[in-house]
């Protein structure tokens, strides 16, 4: 996606594999930050080379790692629950980075029809072990076939936005719903952090969202913004991470103030840590 005159918004590092520095650029008009420089797509593997990575693991070797279990498992209830209120019945759903597979063993007990996308072979052999069924690529789903899709936290990692939105366009229903989740780099815990804010996390974060930016890309293929709700979890684990990138220590007191400041904020400007974005198609 080509920026007009962008301007550098902060320069961040890879505190987690490579130690690389990377600018974030801005464009005003869509409020979309891109990673800068990107890594081309036969090296972009090597930067999530760590077993510090949590969404391909299923490690639960520290505090931090058990509390991220722990509150993952009620996370993936209220994911279902989310999607029954806004599609009835239940259909074919299909999960791109599905990563170990727990939100499409959920869904499959809730009685959805699942097929799962997932990059990371070592995440993927996971999700297999638990009974998850692969589609090839993005490509090889049929048109005008998916109920529901959904992107926890994955579309800040997609080379080629716009042509995303274009595939994902294809492949729902007319009356499909698509819930996409990403960090939101307005938030209070961002902008506290700056630098070492941890949803950076680049350079595996490509892109970095703002509503406006959600709302208007997916406008563009007739896709409309129908709610934004709060991930409010994700400002104190985002928290409890850049207190290590700042301080050199895992810091849970100084996370969980700031994590909890970054939510009472939100509940007045309405930028939270993370968004759930609920988006309808609307023709075809």
């Amino acid at each position: 996606m080509d920026f007009k005159n962008p301007t550098t918004f902060i320069t961040v590092k890879d505190y987690s594999v490579s130690g690389e520095t990377f600018q974030l650029l801005l464009d005003e008009e869509l409020q979309l930050l891109k990673t800068h420089p990107q890594p081309s797509p036969e090296n972009l593997g090597r930067y999530y080379e760590s077993e510090d990575y949590i969404s391909h693991t299923d490690g639960k070797r520290t505090l931090f790692e058990k509390l991220y279990h722990a509150v993952k498992q009620k996370a993936l209830r209220d994911k279902i629950k989310l999607i029954g209120n806004y599609k009835s019945g239940k259909g074919n759903l299909l999960d791109i980075g599905a990563g170990t597979g727990d939100f499409l063993v959920e869904a499959k007990k809730s009685g959805w029809n699942i097929t799962g996308l997932e990059p990371s072979d070592k995440a993927k052999t996971i999700s297999i072990s638990k009974g998850i069924n692969f589609a090839e690529s993005l490509s090889s789903i049929a048109n005008h076939s998916q109920d529901v899709i959904t992107m926890w936290h994955v579309l800040e990692h997609v080379p080629d936005v716009q042509q995303q939105i274009i595939e994902l366009k294809r492949i729902l229903k007319p009356d499909g719903v698509l819930i996409v989740a990403v960090p939101n780099y307005k938030s209070y815990d961002a902008q506290y952090y700056g630098s070492f804010w941890a949803a950076y996390d680049v350079p595996r974060h490509l892109w970095h969202f703002s509503k406006t930016a959600i709302k208007k890309l997916f406008a563009q293929q007739d896709m409309d913004l129908v709610k934004v709700l709060p991930m409010k979890f994700d400002s104190f684990y985002v928290s409890l991470l850049s207190e290590k990138y700042k301080t050199g220590k895992m810091n849970f007191v100084g996370g969980f103030l700031t994590g909890l400041k970054s939510n009472m904020k939100a509940k007045r400007n309405m930028e939270y840590s993370s968004h759930i974005y609920v988006l309808k198609n609307l023709k075809n």
